[in-house]
């Protein structure tokens, strides 16, 4: 499986709208760097966030996930409260094409800090919003600055298209948009 460079990505998103919206650059003048690298693609976090709470005392279960555990903001900055986790999602909407798997790695300048972004594979011809998973492993409250980068994209293309694909299977995350809980 080779990994696509950057004029891959840049064809794929501006011929087949594999990213929307595309940066077609690196930018990073005073912000978390976001856009086209040179194999893979840095994504931004919306403004967008669902901050662990436990209020209520509830149980983390991914059968029986309660809502109320979040607490809803709209914020150009996030704060994690320590050893907890926020929901978010990216600003770009993606469409994988069906000979493509995508695995995604956090931002360095996040990792540095103690904050860890997590993102499952985005399987073939899955397309959505990604729900990003941003868990501060620190003792301090953590920041999370929206409309920057927040993680990267690295695409690999199989030797031939699956037999299978995530529409086919008709993937209980298709199509998502904004931050989406968890589904059994």
């Amino acid at each position: 499986m080779p990994i696509m460079p950057d004029s891959w990505i840049r064809d794929m998103a501006t011929t087949h709208g594999m990213i929307d919206p595309f940066v077609e650059a690196q930018r990073r003048e005073g912000v978390i760097s976001y856009g086209l690298s040179s194999y893979g693609y840095d994504a931004r976090v919306a403004a967008e966030f669902k901050i662990f709470t436990n209020v209520d005392n509830a149980v983390v279960d991914p059968k029986h996930f309660v809502e109320t555990s979040f607490v809803e903001r709209r914020s150009d900055v996030c704060i994690i409260p320590p050893n907890s986790f926020v929901l978010a999602r990216t600003v770009e909407y993606f469409r994988i094409p069906r000979d493509v798997l995508v695995i995604c790695l956090g931002k360095s300048t996040y990792a540095r800090c103690g904050i860890i972004v997590n993102v499952t594979p985005l399987e073939p011809e899955w397309e959505g919003h990604v729900t990003l998973e941003f868990s501060n492993t620190t003792p301090l409250p953590a920041k999370v600055y929206a409309n920057e980068g927040a993680c990267q994209f690295l695409f690999l293309k199989g030797e031939g298209p699956c037999e299978v694909s995530y529409a086919d299977r008709a993937g209980k995350y298709m199509g998502q948009r904004g931050i989406t809980l968890p589904k059994l």
